[in-house]
């Protein structure tokens, strides 16, 4: 069964990107900060990460650049969600390594496409 990382910290959001992927078939494993994510990440590499921008502490962007510089999960893809969706959020993300972007409130059938596109389903 395919793993998918979520790090978003508003609740609503996380549970409803969480009830769609599970309800698609893929384990969920959370979390509301890049802190939190971090070490988890590392423990367990996941499939795909589902990533905000807005976070408290490190920014979803510097996380991405991170994740992407990192040997052990630069080959992880990583789909952005976020509120700040205007094109230079968009080109900024795929700078940092973003595989895909989407905007928020997250459309369920737009998410499952994207994460089966990378990861199959």
């Amino acid at each position: 069964m395919r793993t998918i990382f979520l790090v978003e910290d508003g609740l609503t959001e996380r549970q409803k990107i969480t009830t769609c992927l599970q309800g698609a078939g893929y384990v969920v494993v959370s979390t509301g900060s890049v802190e939190e994510a971090q070490p988890k990440i590392e423990q367990q590499l996941p499939d795909l990460i589902v990533l905000d921008v807005i976070l408290p502490g490190q920014s979803g962007f510097e996380f991405c650049r991170d994740l992407k510089k990192n040997t052990k999960t630069k080959n992880v893809p990583i789909i952005i969600c976020s509120t700040k969706s205007t094109k230079v959020d968009i080109t900024w993300g795929t700078m940092l390594g973003a595989d895909a972007f989407l905007q928020k409130p997250v459309d369920e059938q737009e998410l499952l496409q994207t994460v089966r596109k990378f990861i199959g389903g």
